[in-house]
């Protein structure tokens, strides 16, 4: 994987979610298959994704689909705007975000590419720590390059 520092501003360019939606803080590196990017929003108790004052794990899901659309357009493959799919083999290794200290690390690796159909493995880690794993599919809006 290539070191690569893209910001907040420019992680919004490239991610359908704006304003407080917008979740990640920047990308750590990416190479073709697979990226990790990282966010400290989880802490945030301005995080729409939070109920009752508390961001539940399966936010993490949000997560990776926001990793996911950096990575196709990193890779040239538009907007990275699309449709959620599917959600499969998810496991939570813990209840909450929110009480995780530091940030995240979101990794996707992708599994399959055919076309405007994806398929990406995800997790949700702090430090050695694995949160939520688990693979998301995504139907892009346009073909990639």
């Amino acid at each position: 994987m290539t070191p690569l520092d893209v910001a907040l501003v420019d992680i919004a360019r490239l991610v359908p979610q704006q304003g407080p939606m917008c979740l990640l803080s920047g990308v750590e590196r990416h190479d073709r298959e697979s990226i990790v990017c990282r966010a400290m929003s989880h802490r945030d108790a301005g995080n729409p994704l939070r109920r009752a004052g508390r961001l539940p794990a399966l936010a993490a899901i949000e997560y990776a689909a926001q990793a996911l659309a950096v990575h196709c357009a990193l890779l040239g493959g538009g907007t990275g705007r699309g449709v959620l799919a599917g959600v499969r083999d998810v496991a939570l290794h813990v209840e909450r975000l929110d009480d995780i200290d530091g940030p995240l690390q979101v990794r996707a690796e992708r599994l399959v590419a055919n076309g405007r159909h994806l398929l990406y493995a995800f997790s949700v880690e702090a430090g050695a720590r694995l949160l939520v794993g688990g693979r998301v599919a995504v139907v892009l809006d346009e073909e990639p390059t």
